[in-house]
């Protein structure tokens, strides 16, 4: 996760845009937010549901992100 981190903060820092760039932020993003809803909130072990809400809604927060994005660049 500080690698993804790092990684994030040098495209900002260079200050990269464009469709490709975006792609790969929101998706290191996903890959964060799974970890830390995997981990540190200890959904491990909870039941499906509670599983499901907590993915789906991360899933229609990149998608919230991502359309509107992609829509707009072309």
């Amino acid at each position: 996760m500080l690698g993804l981190t790092l990684l994030t903060f040098i495209i900002g820092y260079y200050e990269k845009s464009g469709v490709y760039f975006m792609l790969f932020l929101l998706f290191t993003a996903a890959i964060k937010s799974f970890f830390i809803i995997h981990e540190y909130m200890g959904l491990r072990g909870v039941s499906r549901l509670w599983r499901v809400i907590m993915y789906g809604w991360l899933t229609i927060v990149m998608l919230g992100i991502s359309i509107p994005y992609l829509i707009s660049s072309f």
